[in-house]
């Protein structure tokens, strides 16, 4: 059976890379953005493959959601997977605090999934089957300085997702998340600070497509070093761990 692959967030960074991933190896993969059918990188590749439609979503409107999810099913007898990679980023010192951005974080990051996956949880039950994957954070696992807004809007989907996934899982239909670290994106270059083991998003890509075609985990998590440093951190007592996060402010 040909895979059908909705990718959401896919005009630029880890999402147009997945888009490319998926279309070398055959797939049919929906590319969605709020523009994503006047994205030029996008229209770039659908010259060259067959196999990709563009489709504009915006997350933060269920009835945008609702009229997407409609058209993709059109086009489609089924639909394998849907990657949800949608998202924004500020990062804020307390005296700069923007309560908009807190909302717009909360939206897209969080909110936005719900939005989707609550639409699509009634095809997936008619085909029978389903695979949602929510692109997160190492952020996650512990609360960084300036960082705040963006790392509680992931905390939140990832939080999310392990609620769903039992129930869920029970009707074959398999949650996600990627919980990866800094990747070369246009969010991450509004940062002024180091970001260790800084990924490539090809590189970032690649190593999400081949977990995701490897054996079902509920989380796929990357780079290595990284990721040991934050879930150590977070099993540390606070009187510790909170000392540690103080050195990191500038």
């Amino acid at each position: 059976m040909k895979k059908n692959i909705w990718i959401i967030g896919s005009s630029s960074g880890i999402g147009l890379n997945l888009v490319k991933e998926f279309l070398k190896d055959g797939s049919s993969v929906i590319a969605s953005a709020r523009n994503a059918e006047s994205s030029t990188a996008l229209n770039e590749l659908k010259k060259e493959y067959e196999n990709l439609l563009l489709l504009n979503v915006d997350v933060s409107n269920i009835e945008s959601i609702i009229k997407a999810t409609k058209e993709v099913f059109s086009a489609n007898d089924h639909l394998d997977t849907v990657f949800f990679n949608a998202g924004v980023y500020e990062s804020m010192k307390y005296n700069e605090w923007n309560i908009k951005d807190f909302e717009n974080m909360t939206n897209i990051n969080y909110l936005g999934a719900v939005r989707v996956l609550n639409t699509l949880i009634p095809y997936f039950e008619k085909q029978g089957f389903g695979h949602c994957v929510f692109n997160a954070s190492l952020s996650t696992y512990f609360g960084l300085p300036y960082g705040g807004a963006y790392s509680a809007s992931k905390s939140a989907l990832v939080n999310f997702a392990q609620s769903i996934q039992p129930e869920l899982l029970a009707k074959n239909i398999q949650i996600q998340i990627i919980n990866h670290g800094f990747v070369k994106t246009r969010l991450t270059a509004k940062n002024d600070f180091d970001m260790p083991e800084l990924m490539d998003p090809e590189d970032a890509a690649k190593q999400i497509y081949n977990n995701l075609n490897d054996t079902y985990k509920f989380e796929i998590r990357f780079p290595y070093k990284l990721s040991l440093f934050l879930r150590f951190l977070n099993l540390l007592p606070y009187k510790v761990s909170l000392s540690i996060t103080k050195r990191f402010l500038k």
